[in-house]
């Protein structure tokens, strides 16, 4: 593997790890100070520090989380990563989704994520 895609796929991992601990630094670490983060429900560009508020209330919403990765490739600029969000919400309850991240770098970092899902099912999660 070239050492540009072990890069990427390295950051993808620090990424997608990141977000189940709950390490929202460790998620601003890996986006470019200006990513634009997109979600195929709303069509519009959330900035980082918009999309970490998103990530911190899902630390709440679902604090046992893990990406269960389906698939994740190199893409020219970045990545693809099909997966599924599953875990436990506070009531005990299981909650899985699946979802597919296009996903931009540019100089070892986040440019812009591009997800894909299913709202109905993420809506489960704030009722």
């Amino acid at each position: 593997m070239a050492g540009d895609e072990a890069e990427v796929l390295a950051l993808a991992e620090r990424f997608t790890h990141a977000i189940e601990e709950g390490d929202m630094e460790g998620v601003r670490a890996c986006y470019a100070p200006d990513a634009a983060i997109w979600h195929n429900f709303d069509n519009a560009d959330q900035t980082v520090e918009e999309n970490l508020r998103v990530l911190r209330w899902l630390a709440r919403a679902l604090p046992q989380r893990k990406y269960n990765i389906v698939r994740r490739v190199v893409i020219p600029g970045g990545y693809l990563q099909q997966h599924v969000l599953s875990g436990r919400r506070p009531n005990g309850e299981a909650f899985s989704m699946p979802a597919c991240l296009v996903v931009q770098v540019a100089d070892g970092r986040i440019t812009r994520l591009e997800e894909y899902l299913d709202p109905a099912q993420a809506a489960v999660l704030a009722a």
